[in-house]
């Protein structure tokens, strides 16, 4: 870290660059090893691969451009009264090693090589992925491109590190040299690592994507006007994904009327004609299920047919 962080904003641009020219270099054969591990369609992974090395390359002209260094110059004044002001400096510099959570239901945009690993190199730190448990082959394929992009760009070897296995995270997060911390996933998962952080003698940042609910309101005269198209609009976003993207709709509230309860009917008939689809994972199709048994043993829910 400490070298890296001395590195100028090109030099870590053309770094960024070498590494979306790795992921783009990366073939067939690899997005069939992904469509693997996470059952995601072909299209779906192209289109988020192109995300991921388009992500590294806006961090590139972010980089250029200068202007996140929040460079300030406050010149001395000497004749102030009753004290002179000294030459006052301001720049913004790397935080130091953060350690980065990938999530499951994206394995490139925001896992190994995403979002928070782009910005943290771009911002001048090193970084430690923990590889996801769900994705384990696809995370070693990014990696070791991460590495071909080290070697290129001449960067200090360790920039980029990645570990493997259950029961890391903990000691990632709690260990002194590490200084911030990006997550993405559950809410539970995500308190955890908050509060391990919060608790450490030196307290650092945690930036996470704790999950979401996605409440909905379904108005009277909306459902009038247009409640068939509300219905086949809801149900295509619930089931988008598996159900598996942060932006699905989780919670629906409505006013009790004549066309809340046609909407429901309409749900209820178009969710029952949705295909089946596979989950990313054994362990999200667990707590799924956890998940509905939760549900069952509530009083006074009613499940539709």
């Amino acid at each position: 870290f400490k070298t890296y962080r001395h590195t100028t904003p090109e030099q870590r641009a053309v770094f960024l660059e070498n590494i979306a020219d790795e992921l783009d270099a990366l073939g067939t054969d690899f997005l069939e090893i992904v469509s693997q591990e996470t059952a995601l369609p072909l299209a779906r992974l192209q289109g988020e691969r192109a995300r991921t090395s388009g992500q590294m390359r806006l961090f590139a002209k972010v980089l250029r451009r200068g202007d996140f260094l929040g460079a300030r110059i406050d010149t001395a004044l000497p004749e102030r009264q009753p004290l002179p002001r000294p030459d006052l400096r301001q720049i913004k510099i790397g935080v130091g090693p953060v350690a980065v959570f990938g999530a499951s239901n994206f394995p490139l945009a925001f896992s190994t090589a995403g979002g928070d690993t782009a910005s943290a190199l771009a911002a001048g730190c090193s970084v430690v992925v923990k590889a996801h448990s769900g994705h384990m082959a696809t995370a070693d394929f990014v990696a070791q491109a991460i590495e071909r992009a080290v070697e290129k760009s001449n960067m200090p070897k360790g920039v980029f590190n990645m570990i493997y296995g259950n029961g890391v995270g903990e000691p990632l997060v709690k260990h002194p040299l590490i200084q911030a911390v990006g997550f993405t996933g559950s809410l539970r998962g995500g308190r955890a690592l908050c509060d391990m952080a919060a608790a450490r003698p030196q307290p650092i940042p945690v930036f996470a994507e704790m999950s979401s609910i996605n409440p909905m309101l379904m108005l009277p005269e909306a459902l009038k006007n247009r409640g068939d198209k509300i219905a086949q609009d809801l149900a295509d976003s619930v089931v988008l994904g598996c159900g598996q993207f942060c932006t699905n709709p989780g919670l629906i509230l409505g006013i009790k009327s004549a066309e809340f309860s046609q909407l429901i009917s309409n749900l209820t008939e178009i969710m029952g004609a949705k295909p089946a689809q596979t989950m990313l994972n054994a362990g999200t199709l667990k707590s799924y299920t956890a998940g509905l048994e939760h549900l069952t043993q509530h009083q006074g829910i009613k499940h539709l047919a």
